[in-house]
Parts: C-alpha cells; sequence; structure tokens
C-alpha cells in the first residue's frame, strides 16, 4: 500500500517531541503497519485489532482514527483511504493528541 501524508500531518509531525516521534515509529512497525497490510488483504472482513482502537469518526466521510500511545500523552492518528494509480492507499491526515480531533 502507498502512503501520502498531507501537509496537516507534517506539521503536527514536527511538533512532537523526539519521544514521541521515536514511539510512533516504533508503533508503526509493530502493531499499524502489519494491522494495513492484513486489512489490505481483506478490506471487507478485516477486523482492526481491539488495541489499536480503531474507529471511522462521525460527521467526517471516510476518516479514521487509532490510538498510537495510551500513556502520556494520549497519541492519536487519523486517515482515510483512497486510490492512487488504481493501487490503495492511505492518507496521513493528522497526528498528536486528543486536540487533533477538532480538525481531523
Amino acid at each position: 500500500m502507498r502512503y501520502l501524508r498531507l501537509d496537516t500531518f507534517l506539521a503536527d509531525w514536527n511538533r512532537l517531541p523526539d519521544i514521541e516521534r521515536a514511539a510512533v515509529r516504533a508503533w508503526l512497525g509493530d502493531e499499524f503497519l502489519p494491522a494495513v497490510a492484513a486489512y489490505e488483504a481483506d478490506p471487507a472482513g478485516y477486523r482492526w485489532p481491539k488495541h489499536l482502537r480503531f474507529e471511522r469518526l462521525g460527521g467526517v466521510d471516510g476518516v479514521c482514527a487509532i490510538t498510537w500511545s495510551f500513556a502520556g500523552p494520549d497519541g492519536r492518528a487519523t486517515f482515510h483511504f483512497d486510490t492512487f494509480d488504481g493501487e490503495p492507499r492511505l492518507v496521513w491526515r493528522r497526528i498528536g493528541h486528543h486536540d487533533i480531533y477538532r480538525r481531523p
């Protein structure tokens, strides 16, 4: 699957402290990317692991959220899926803490 990071995501990323960016990188490799690969193989039947706290956000078509950290701070990220050149693509929208939900 391809990935795209929106400017809002990149600005959020640059505001994260180094220790949180390191935590996100570890979480991506250990938790999220394997889940995305499984989702890509069976999008209709896939059930996201409960520990990711995957949810579709109400009021914002197609936008999903996950939790990358439960311990101070409470880390969140938003994204949506689309296609690019006929291939599925995950578009990162925001990353940070609970306040990203104001404009996911």
